[in-house]
């Protein structure tokens, strides 16, 4: 798989990730440690280079990424996070120094490793500067604990405010053929600065790939279940996008879920999509979508596509919008 290098950092990782959360978080019954250790060593095989982990994924996500890992760990970058309160993204938002530190230290402990590749801060913190965010990020590399320091879902002025303190390598948001937010301001912003970006979500958590429909039911402890953009309504909606796609996909002999993927990969040469997944097929299916060229005609397709098509429903419930975009 081609490599791609985040922004000016020198940080060099495969053109596709690898989003972890939903091996045992989010999405519903997870796979089971053998199942998903072998997941992540099969991306691996395949060229994956960048696995995406998370405080609050739980301390499960973070042990198989280390567990996995383990053999061939000098040829992987490990991104994790931190930001929220007791690592539990119900309790809100805590970037203090000290918790910083206190995350970092039990993140190492349960990857298994001596450091951190990239070092995102979950969310934004309104209660903590974000130069004191990024000080003491600055303080961790100094330490050797930390490689690079990243942002998810930041504002464009909060990206620069961290990044006069301590270079930012990555900013990780949600983007994809029905999120475009990042096109307004951020990406500008990113290239202006030499950040790369790492799109998670690229497949809309799972809508793009033509899997999805109106009949589809989520269960209770699926993430999808409470958010507005997956009511039977909207998706009944949205499906006009999938249906286009779709087009557009046997059209090149492809799947949707790789023109959603080729899609982001064409946009900028420092964009790193992270999509998940629980099952090998659409793991492969995934890293095809690296081989995928779209010609500028295919792309003048695409964007008019995205054109005859208004998405229906916001990306997440209203108690949870205000934490992005700071």
């Amino acid at each position: 798989m081609e490599k791609r290098r985040l922004g000016r950092s020198g940080l060099e990782v495969s053109s596709l990730g690898f989003g972890c959360m939903g091996l045992s978080f989010a999405y519903g019954p997870g796979l089971d440690r053998p199942a998903a250790i072998s997941l992540i060593r099969a991306a691996f095989d395949k060229g994956v280079t960048l696995f995406d982990t998370a405080e609050a994924y739980g301390a499960l996500n973070e042990e198989l990424v280390g567990e996995a890992v383990a053999p061939f760990r000098d040829r992987v970058a490990i991104a994790t996070k931190f930001g929220f309160r007791d690592g539990d993204a119900t309790k809100g938002m805590d970037s203090r120094p000290e918790r910083i530190r206190a995350v970092v230290d039990a993140s190492l402990a349960r990857l298994e490793t001596d450091r951190i590749d990239l070092l995102y801060q979950h969310r934004v913190d309104p209660n903590v500067p974000i130069e004191e965010v990024a000080g003491t990020v600055k303080e961790l590399i100094g330490e050797g604990k930390v490689k690079h320091f990243g942002l998810s879902e930041a504002g464009a002025q909060t990206i620069r405010r961290a990044h006069a303190v301590q270079p930012v390598t990555a900013v990780q948001s949600e983007y994809s053929l029905w999120w475009r937010e990042p096109e307004k301001e951020v990406l500008a912003t990113l290239e202006e600065l030499g950040i790369g970006f790492v799109a998670f979500s690229p497949l809309g958590k799972g809508f793009l790939t033509g899997t999805i429909d109106a009949q589809t039911s989520f269960a209770k402890d699926d993430f999808r279940s409470i958010v507005p953009r997956f009511s039977p309504e909207a998706r009944q909606a949205n499906q006009a996008l999938v249906d286009q796609i779709r087009s557009i996909a046997e059209s090149k002999r492809a799947t949707p879920a790789q023109i959603a993927l080729a899609w982001l990969l064409a946009q900028k040469p420092w964009i790193v999509p992270i999509p998940g997944t629980t099952k090998v097929h659409r793991l492969e299916e995934n890293i095809g979508a690296t081989d995928l060229r779209l010609t500028e005609g295919d792309l003048r397709r695409i964007d008019q596509a995205l054109a005859s098509v208004k998405v229906q429903g916001e990306r997440y419930p209203a108690h949870l919008a205000g934490r992005t975009g700071r």
